[in-house]
Order: structure tokens, then sequence, then C-alpha cells
């Protein structure tokens, strides 16, 4: 069993990529070639915003809305410690300051509830990450953004394709970051990203920091990098979003078959009832996770752990002085979260084939418990 199937979707999508990336490799227009445009175009109007800014991955999409902010030396941006390193890395890369907030224990998303007491003069910025693929509480967020004058930063890595209150995920905010990395919801055969607003400015200044900086050839108002996303994997995007429609259905699919199975046996993943999950991940919390892990293994069944230690306890990170016990909530999910294997072309047999090993584990494990003697 794949943990990810990305062969199966290529089964089904085969002729309409090949008849894409053929038409990139014959005209040679490999670096921003017409495919870039029309994938903007497609995106923006799919999420609403005024603007979508490809690039070459979702981590340069997380630097160039910093970058477009002026966001630097001395700034601070509040975000979750419990996310992929790539949140709280850019933040640093930049000279600012990444300023962490504990996480809701259902959602896993940022706290509002905790954000405003982390404020600071040097604050610049709130990056909530729609973790697992549901989105964070935005209204609030925008709110208290707002009453301070700072912006907010989507980090959407994971949700293109969901919505929080009928709205699309990377249109809730300032600017909306999302990742194309091959496992995503919708993802290419490589790196990719991209950045949405509906700022005219803001746009401006994304498109040409991605572009070293240039608004016009080999001239540079503003520093940049090289953060272009390939036309080939302009190519490929735009095949799947000829079925990203219907994955997203199977995938809801599938996560419902999930916890109707599971409730009992481990505490599946909470979606607020105004929110579509795109089915990043499907994550659940278990006790005794790596006898789990090992029980499943045994019998052909990947599954990952997102992320088995939050930011604030990476080594790189030792210099911000928060020691384990400083964001209790994530330490605590970060020692019992496990992704289950999940992809839009699941059978209902791969399901059951999961959902019965996991429970076999789980009862077993119960059972021993109950049958150790305690110390008196």
């Amino acid at each position: 069993m794949e943990f990810i199937d990305l062969k199966a979707q290529y089964r089904v999508l085969e002729a309409s990529i090949q008849r894409r990336t053929r038409k990139v490799m014959e005209s040679a227009q490999f670096i921003m070639g017409p495919e870039i445009e029309e994938l903007e175009s497609a995106l923006a109007s799919r999420v609403g915003a005024g603007h979508c800014i490809s690039c070459a991955s979702g981590t340069d999409a997380l630097m160039l809305a910093m970058m477009a902010l002026s966001i630097g030396s001395g700034d601070e941006v509040i975000t979750s410690p419990f996310t992929f390193i790539a949140t709280g890395e850019m933040i640093a890369i930049l000279g600012a300051k990444p300023v962490f907030v504990d996480i809701d224990p259902r959602t896993y998303n940022l706290d509002p509830k905790l954000i405003a007491a982390a404020i600071t003069p040097r604050t610049r910025a709130i990056m909530p990450v729609a973790l697992y693929g549901q989105c964070a509480e935005m209204d609030e967020i925008n709110s208290i953004a707002e009453a301070h004058g700072l912006a907010v930063i989507e980090d959407a890595a994971q949700s293109f394709g969901a919505t929080y209150k009928a709205r699309a995920s990377c249109n809730l905010s300032t600017i909306g970051c999302t990742s194309f990395f091959p496992s995503k919801p919708l993802g290419c055969y490589g790196d990719g990203g991209a950045c949405f607003t509906s700022s005219d400015e803001l746009a401006r200044a994304m498109r040409q920091i991605r572009n070293h900086g240039q608004d016009r050839r080999y001239h540079h108002p503003r520093l940049g990098f090289n953060g272009r996303l390939d036309t080939l994997q302009a190519a490929v995007l735009l095949a799947k979003l000829e079925v990203f429609d219907p994955e997203l259905k199977a995938r809801d699919a599938i996560a419902k078959r999930y916890s109707s199975a599971l409730e009992h046996a481990a505490q599946v993943p909470y979606i607020e009832s105004y929110n579509v999950s795109a089915w990043a991940q499907y994550t659940i919390e278990v006790a005794h996770r790596s006898d789990i892990q090992r029980s499943l293994s045994a019998q052909g069944i990947p599954t990952a752990v997102h992320y088995p230690m939050p930011i604030h306890m990476q080594p790189v990170f030792a210099s911000l002085n928060q020691p384990r016990g400083s964001f209790p909530v994530s330490e605590r999910v970060s020692e019992r979260v496990l992704s289950l294997p999940m992809h839009p072309y699941m059978s209902d047999a791969d399901v059951e084939m999961v959902t019965s090993a996991l429970l076999s584990a789980v009862r077993r494990l119960q059972s021993q418990a109950v049958a150790e003697p305690r110390l008196v």
C-alpha cells in the first residue's frame, strides 16, 4: 500500500500530462512560458483572489510574502510551533524573530485566544498555518491583526482546495501562500508554490522579487531571488486541475470512512462545522504510537508523523530559550499524532485494511495494559 499513491493518479492523467508537457518541450519555453500565466489565472479565479504569483516552492512563497511586506531584521512574526520547519525557518532567515503561540487542542491550528498576549511593538505579521488541510480561525485572527495594524500571511501549504465559511483558503488574509510539493492535494512533479493577494502593490512586489527584483529586463528596483516556477511544473498542475474537484470529494469521503470506523479507538480529526478540509493528511491521536506504527508496518501499511518535534524544540531554535513545557499542547500532540494513508485513489478495501489493522492493534495494546500486574 502507498501512503500517497501518485502512480495511480498518473495513470488517470497520463494523456493530459503528456499532452501538456509535450507542448512545453516543443515550444522550449521552459522559463515563464505561457503555461505560467494560464495557471496563475486559473488559480486566482479558483480562490477568488485578485492575483496569483506562482513560485518555485511553498517555502519560497513564504519568503516572497514577507519580503513584499518588508519584514526583516528586528521584526517579529507570530506563528505556530506545531508545523513544518519552513514556517519558522523563513521568518528567521529574513532576520526576524518567530514568536510562537500554542495551538488549539482540537484543530491543531493557532489558538486565537493566545495571540494578543504575544503582540509587541516589534510584531509585523501573524502567520497562521492551515494544518493537515483545515483553515485556522481566520476571522478572529484577521480581527486581531486589524486592531494592531498587522498583516496576516496564511500558510496554506496544506490547504489549497479547503474552504473557511464558504471562502477559499489562500484568499482569507493579506497574502495566502501554498505549496505544490508532489504529496500536496494539488501537487506538481517537483517543487512549486504560489502566493495570492488582492493588493495590486503587493502582487507587483512579489512578481519582481521572484525574478531577482527586476521590473523589466536588467532593471532591478528591489532585492529579490530566483523564485520562478518552472513551466513544465505549471503544465503538470494544469492537467491535475482537471480532476482536482473530484479528488477533493474522494479525499473527504475517505476521511469520513476513517472517522466512522476509528472514532472509538482514537482521537479522530475535528473539523469545524463551517470548514471543509482539503485532507492533506488524515491524522489521528493515539497512545502507544510507536507500537501501533510497528504493527501496521508489519502488515504493509505505511504511516507518518506530522510532526514529531515542535519547531521551538528544534536545535536550530535553541537560542529562543523556549524549552520543553513552553507550549504544552503542541508538545503533547507531537508525541501522539499519527498520519494514515490518504489519497483520492484509495479503494474501500484499502480503507478497510487500514482501519481493521489499527483497531486490532489498539485492542491488543489495551488488553496488554489490563493484563499487566500493578505495583503496590
